[in-house]
Parts: C-alpha cells; sequence; structure tokens
C-alpha cells in the first residue's frame, strides 16, 4: 500500500485560475484555465495530458520559472517550506564532475559536507560515487539525477516524463526507485507523463487534463496496491481510462 493514508496533509496546492502568453498581443494563446488540484503526503499523483496541453507550463508555474499567471501556488516556489526536487527528462550532469560532486553541488552550501550513504546505498550509486558521467548509462544517470533531486530531503519530488527514453529493464527499475524513496524517505511525488501505462503501475492518483488550455477534466484513484499490478491490470485500466477520455487516453 501506499503511504498516502499514514498522512493527508497537502504538500502542495495548485490554483491556476489562468495563464495566456502573449497577453495583450495580436494572438494571445490560453495555456491553462482553471487548473486546481493537490498533492498529500506521501502519496504519487501523475499528470496525464495530450502533447501540447500545458503539463510543461504548469511545472514551470511549480518551480516559480514562470510567475505570469493568475491564481496561487502553495508553498509558494522557492519560499519558506517548499521544499521541492526536481528530476528532469534530461540529467543535467556536469561531466568534469564526479557523481557524489553532482549530487552535492545541489545542496545548499552549509548542507553539502551531510552523510549521504544511505541514499547512495538506497539508490544503488554507492559502487559509482567517484566515476564521472560519461561512464555510466542513461538509466544509471537517471538515478544520479533522482540522488540530487532527494539528497536535500525534499517534501515533493517533481518528475516531468523521468522514464522516457529508456528500455523497459532500466524504466522498470527506475519506477522501482522513485516508488522506495516514496516508502524510504516519505517524498510525495507529482509526475508529468504522457504514457498512461507507466502512470497505472506508479501512481496512487491520476490527474487528466484536456487539450488547450489545460483543465482538470478527470481524477482517478487507484486502489489496487502495486505490487498487484500485473501487464493484465494495467491493460484493463488503460481500455477504461480511454473509454472515459476518448481525447487524452489513446485506445
Amino acid at each position: 500500500m501506499s503511504a498516502a493514508g499514514a498522512d493527508t496533509a497537502p504538500v502542495l496546492r495548485v490554483a491556476i485560475a489562468r495563464k495566456v502568453y502573449g497577453a495583450g498581443g495580436p494572438e494571445p494563446v490560453e495555456a491553462v484555465r482553471e487548473l486546481s488540484f493537490q498533492v498529500t503526503a506521501g502519496e504519487i499523483v501523475c499528470l496525464i495530458g495530450p502533447s501540447g496541453a500545458g503539463k510543461t507550463t504548469t511545472l514551470r508555474i511549480l518551480l516559480g520559472l514562470d510567475r505570469d499567471f493568475e491564481g496561487r501556488i502553495a508553498p509558494e516556489p522557492g519560499g519558506e517550506g517548499a521544499r521541492l526536487g526536481m528530476v528532469f527528462q534530461e540529467p543535467r550532469l556536469l561531466p568534469w564532475r564526479s557523481i557524489e560532486q553532482n549530487v552535492r553541488l545541489a545542496l545548499p552550501r552549509e548542507r553539502r559536507g551531510r552523510d549521504l550513504d544511505d541514499l547512495f546505498e538506497s539508490l544503488g550509486l554507492a559502487p559509482w560515487r567517484g566515476r564521472y558521467p560519461g561512464a555510466l548509462s542513461l538509466g544509471m544517470q537517471r538515478r544520479v539525477s533522482l540522488a540530487r533531486a532527494l539528497a536535500d530531503e525534499p517534501r515533493l519530488l517533481v518528475l516531468d516524463e523521468p522514464f522516457v527514453s529508456l528500455d523497459d529493464a532500466a524504466a522498470a527499475g527506475l519506477r522501482g526507485l522513485v516508488t522506495g524513496a516514496v516508502e524510504r524517505f516519505g517524498t510525495s511525488v507529482l509526475m508529468v507523463t504522457h504514457n498512461v501505462a507507466e502512470a497505472i503501475e506508479i501512481a496512487d492518483r491520476l490527474l487528466l487534463l484536456s487539450a488547450r488550455p489545460a483543465r482538470l477534466i478527470g481524477e482517478e484513484r487507484l486502489a489496487v496496491p502495486r505490487a498487484r499490478r500485473d501487464r493484465a491490470f494495467v491493460e484493463a485500466t488503460r481500455a477504461a481510462l480511454a473509454a472515459r477520455y476518448p481525447g487524452v487516453v489513446a485506445g
């Protein structure tokens, strides 16, 4: 079972009333409209929507990279209490720094000397701490990105298509590490993905977005424990979602 039931206090509240690109110009584009949701402690939530629906825009707002919108994010991005870790599609590692240095550089200066043995061990990176990113496969580099995001013990881990371009074995291994981090460190997860099967395998809750402008058109809670979600369950759930949300989930 997920750790979500242990503490239902929200770690993130999102209420984006409206986001428009080029407002006041000749061709304004409304990217997001009335998008509201929350993530509770120890929960894995997946945000699913068609290409161009506004998922990346929503992430930029959550990270504080785009403040030109109507609405509110709590806690304030970059403010006290935010404690957010981010894993991008690309590992974004410094090739001239060791694996351990890449992880420690993401920490506040006053915390860079902290003990990270447990973190490296839990992610299977202990033997690689002194190596450089070029010696690692893409899957292992993504593990380093995950370690970097977890190093400062965030309350919320945000994942942007973290398993894209990985083979099935590497993707399954990384999914296991993410769910393990939730159970081991009490971290909550918000994952953006277009891969519905992947979301069904990992999530406690699915949030389904409309085409642009993005708005929430459905919320699905997955009550079956992750350990019992076999291929048949995933396919049956995906088919049911495709029937309910034909514009969002492919049949």
